[in-house]
């Protein structure tokens, strides 16, 4: 099966790679040389049984789509795992016959181990034709309604992985200020209830500052704005979105949109400064 993958940064690359180890034949094209095997979209798409786009938003979603649809068979499967509006995905699912929109959550060591969670909205035979593709670079792949569903979980589940880290960030600084040892009070909050796939991958780069991006505050912010609209088309008030979409909005005017979003946690130190 020839592969076409269109956007090779932290996430794409990795998952370009692992497709590449599960013998999928894979033409990578970014905008950057470095990593692209492949010279243009065009290129990468020409002849391809399966098209994956993972892009930062929906603008150069739509920017390459064209391209796409004019260089792509009549039986091309598309999967976009970008996060990028509902709106958009059931737009572009208009516009090609077999279209999934498969947002991925797991960061960079995810994408690297091949263990992502994929959450699928699309028609579901393009489900399970997908899924020998999906299954090299994720673990836990459901199929989560029509075309836009799965934008609509993606957003979910950034408001809870940013209202995660934003507490993780309070209970550091209370213990620190309290004259605790946050990462031996961080391991046990890790083996209990309050335990979670953040407190195990970034409880100990957190407590040692360390905000090398795995996910940049840049993109999660871009992320806050899609959960804010989807609660607004679906009438509803979400304060603690609110509360989150705020904190990271700082981490971003304060100019950490570079950093990890486990960041917040100088917006937090910041708003407790003496």
């Amino acid at each position: 099966m020839k592969i076409g993958f269109i956007g090779l940064g932290i996430m794409g690359a990795p998952m370009a790679a692992n497709l590449g180890k599960a013998g999928f034949e894979v033409r990578g094209y970014d905008l950057r040389p470095e990593g692209r095997t492949v010279a243009s979209v065009a290129e990468a798409v020409t002849g391809a049984d399966v098209v994956i786009t993972m892009l930062p938003d929906s603008p150069q979603v739509e920017e390459v789509l064209p391209e796409i649809v004019e260089y792509g068979g009549d039986n091309l499967l598309y999967i976009d795992m970008s996060t990028i509006n509902p709106e958009t995905s059931m737009g572009i699912a208009q516009r090609l016959p077999r279209a999934l929109d498969a947002p991925v959550s797991g960061g960079e060591r995810g994408a690297i181990e091949g263990s992502l969670s994929i959450m699928v909205g699309g028609a579901e035979a393009d489900f399970h034709a997908a899924l020998p593709v999906l299954r090299a670079v994720g673990r836990t792949i459901v199929h989560v309604g029509p075309p836009g569903a799965g934008q609509t979980v993606k957003a979910a589940n950034q408001l809870v992985v940013g209202g995660t880290y934003a507490l993780v960030a309070e209970a550091i600084m209370l213990m620190e200020a309290s004259g605790v040892d946050p990462g031996k009070g961080l391991d046990v909050l890790a083996g209990g209830l309050a335990g979670s796939r953040v407190l195990e991958l970034k409880r100990h780069s957190m407590v040692a500052r360390d905000f090398t991006p795995g996910f940049r505050i840049d993109l999660h912010h871009k992320d806050m704005g899609i959960a804010t609209a989807a609660a607004r088309q679906a009438g509803l008030s979400l304060p603690m979105t609110a509360l989150v979409t705020q904190l990271i909005a700082a981490a971003r005017a304060q100019g950490h949109g570079s950093l990890d979003h486990s960041a917040l946690l100088k917006v937090i130190e910041r708003i407790n400064a003496a």
